[in-house]
């Protein structure tokens, strides 16, 4: 394989009991005593004063009942206060109850405010970089957190799940999840339901592991079950997965570990005492290493329902058979009960990387229906009949031969959450275009061997070069659920924007990574109101109310694995270092006056008057950098935020600091990790290959 298709093929891998039984009113979301007024809080019919769980409410509508800023007064929407943030992720999505919003950014740093004035009240830094290890190698930090019954809950880099007291800000409680030294780590939200706390990881882009997810006492820490997503080896594993699942898989797949990883996606139905789980990709992503090319390896990329009592398996829907491309099934799923065909119905809705939109009953798995919401070439349906995709002839890459497919391993939806109207039956998802190259040309399907040290290695080549003009842009789509079409699309011209939150004011608001966040009427998707925040917006908005008045609160930054894709995001000029990361809190007649101005801050070229050319050397660096350092700072070394831009830099070019660096992990504070087991010959090709690119930056500004 060539330096730049190992460059590239690291590119898209982040693309990431007490209180049992029902209460009063039959929901097994609501126990007695304080946590029955925690669950009531959950409860998607709420009245929307607090928003206390990522998604608001149990069935991660990020929906909100709240309608004074509406369609006649979002004109009058101002800013009410504003935070500045340090370096580092600014994307989680916050929780507010009481009047206290909570937010967790850098790597699980959570902090109090008050919710009215932004007067912080308390921070706890759980110091998960230096915990971390080589699992700072994957991830950048919490995509969001949880609250209940006077706690809040966050996961760390390291596997760490935290117990909060909301009021204080101490550590309660704290529960390793994960194994020490495996490559598992924490960036999704953990959900609470019914006096448990459930959190599952990431890691299998990079190791060989089984996904997992586990439950614990809210109260008290203490592990109440665990739920295999890939099957262990039989005869040695006997769990209740390697039971069901084993006969899915072919070969040894366990030595691969399989995957499935439960990174972002948990919702639970309060209605049914279920928890569902969106299981991500294979491990690794070429099916015809992992099992052989056999059978359709449950339960990766799947909807997977689980007894939310006991972690008992319920039934499964997946929606990506015998997966190859990283088309996982981890973004957010809705519940809710909708008239579909004339009939109510019990449906769990997901729009997940594939590009189709599916509607499932949730009380058995079974598919309602299946459409398209992007530009999909790799199937050209879902058979109703089987549920299972009609895939296009080549789409397997087989024979050494290369496809290009849309979506790309990005998916035509990532994690940014969509959110439902439960009134209208209308969702609203980010989506992305960009489609992707996929061939295994010059890797060996039986002697493969994964890359070690926590490198980014999936067992297939990718490219993410495309000369479609849409490649590379997004859009908001407003998507009917019951009909299963299209109401209304905004096309966006920029890439990896954030997610939206619907509302009973007829609004949708949206962040976008050119720097705005936006208003639009819901029933139009005529934009109603802008905010230009001063650096891109990808955290999922909330809203609240406080004293009687709505509140609506984002956190600006750009950065997480978007910032991988280079160029195609790298041109609005979010720098690592300059570019402002805040709190943005608005209310209606806010008067708390404009930002300070914040203009793109494009990198400039360094002097390097010691490089020398050597393509030899540059070429041997090209898969070090893909593998070890692309997905933070960028495809062809152009950064977007989430870390320096190194073509920029003039640590590269000293040998002693960059070793200082590299490995001997003189910043793993601030998030870069260590890689001491790098060879000096390694370093060096690493450096050439670096120093490179910063000369066809020069060469490239000088002709400019």
């Amino acid at each position: 394989m060539s330096a730049l298709g190992l460059a590239l093929c690291a590119a898209l891998l982040f693309l990431a009991g007490c209180g049992g039984g029902d209460g009063g009113d039959g929901r097994a979301g609501v126990s007695g005593g304080a946590a029955s007024g925690a669950a009531a809080r959950l409860l998607d019919g709420s009245d929307g004063a607090d928003w206390a769980a990522f998604g608001r409410t149990y069935g991660e509508q990020h929906y909100s009942p709240l309608d004074e800023v509406n369609r006649e007064t979002v004109s009058r929407l101002g800013l009410a206060w504003s935070v500045d943030l340090p370096l580092g992720n600014s994307v989680t999505g916050p929780v507010a109850v009481d009047g206290v919003l909570y937010t967790a950014t850098g790597y699980s740093v959570v902090r109090a405010f008050d919710a009215v004035t932004g007067r912080q009240l308390w921070e706890y830094d759980p110091e998960a970089p230096e915990a971390a290890g080589r699992k700072l190698r994957q991830g950048w930090g919490s995509r969001g957190i949880a609250w209940w019954n006077g706690k809040v809950y966050t996961g760390t880099q390291d596997g760490r799940l935290i117990a909060i007291d909301a009021k204080t800000g101490k550590p309660l409680w704290s529960q390793m999840t994960v194994a020490k030294d495996d490559v598992r780590f924490i960036s999704g939200p953990p959900r609470v339901f019914d006096g448990k706390v459930i959190i599952g990881h990431g890691g299998a882009d990079v190791g060989s592991i089984r996904g997992y997810v586990t439950a614990y006492d809210a109260e008290t820490g203490k592990q109440l079950w665990r739920f295999w997503t890939v099957p262990g080896q039989p005869g040695v594993d006997d769990d209740e997965t390697t039971r069901i699942a084993a006969e899915s898989w072919s070969g040894e797949w366990w030595k691969y570990g399989g995957g499935g990883t439960v990174w972002n996606a948990i919702t639970y139905d309060a209605e049914l005492d279920t928890i569902y789980l969106g299981t991500g990709n294979g491990a690794p992503w070429n099916h015809r290493i992992r099992s052989e090319g056999k059978g359709d390896n449950l339960f990766l990329c799947s909807v997977v329902a689980i007894d939310a009592k006991t972690g008992k398996y319920k039934w499964h829907y997946q929606t990506t058979p015998a997966e190859a491309w990283d088309y996982n099934a981890s973004m957010d799923m809705q519940v809710a009960t909708l008239e579909i065909d004339g009939a109510p119905r019990k449906v769990l809705l997901q729009a997940p990387k594939n590009g189709f939109f599916y509607v499932i009953d949730r009380t058995n798995g079974k598919l309602i229906s299946a459409e398209p919401f992007a530009k999909v070439t790799w199937a050209s349906k879902i058979d109703l009949t089987t549920g299972r995709p009609v895939e296009m002839p080549g789409a397997r890459y087989e024979n050494g031969a290369q496809v290009e497919l849309w979506p790309g391993p990005n998916g035509a939806h990532n994690w940014m959450p969509m959110s439902l109207d439960p009134r209208t039956g209308i969702t609203y998802i980010p989506v992305l275009e960009m489609p992707g190259t996929f061939d295994d040309r010059g890797i060996a399907m039986k002697n493969w061997q994964r890359t070690p040290g926590n490198a980014n290695d999936t067992g297939v080549n990718f490219g993410l070069d495309s000369d479609d003009p849409t490649a590379g842009t997004g859009a908001l789509v407003a998507w009917d659920a019951k009909t299963q079409k299209e109401v209304w699309r905004v096309k966006i011209d920029s890439f990896w924007n954030g997610g939206t939150m619907a509302t009973a004011g007829n609004l949708v608001f949206q962040g976008h990574a050119d720097g705005s966040f936006n208003a639009y009427d819901s029933e139009t998707g005529k934009r109603l109101w802008t905010f230009a925040a001063g650096s891109g917006v990808l955290g999922p908005p909330i809203t609240y109310k406080v004293n009687g008045r709505q509140y609506i609160t984002v956190l600006s930054g750009f950065g997480t694995s978007g910032a991988l894709f280079g160029e195609k995001v790298a041109r609005f000029g979010w720098q690592y270092r300059t570019q402002p990361r805040r709190i943005l809190t608005f209310v209606l007649d806010g008067k708390a006056g404009p930002l300070p101005p914040a203009a793109p801050d494009h990198p400039e070229p360094v002097a390097d008057p010691e490089y020398r050319p050597d393509p030899a050397l540059a070429e041997k660096g090209a898969p070090i950098y893909g593998r070890r350092c692309l997905v933070c700072h960028g495809v062809d070394v152009k950064a977007a935020g989430l870390a320096p831009d190194l073509r920029a830099s003039p640590v590269p070019q000293d040998a002693a600091t960059f070793n200082e660096i590299v490995r001997n992990g003189a910043l793993v504070p601030n998030g870069m990790p260590r890689y001491e087991e790098l060879t000096d010959a390694e370093m060096a090709a690493l450096r050439q290959f670096i120093r490179s690119q910063a000369s066809k930056f020069r060469a490239s500004a000088a002709k400019n």
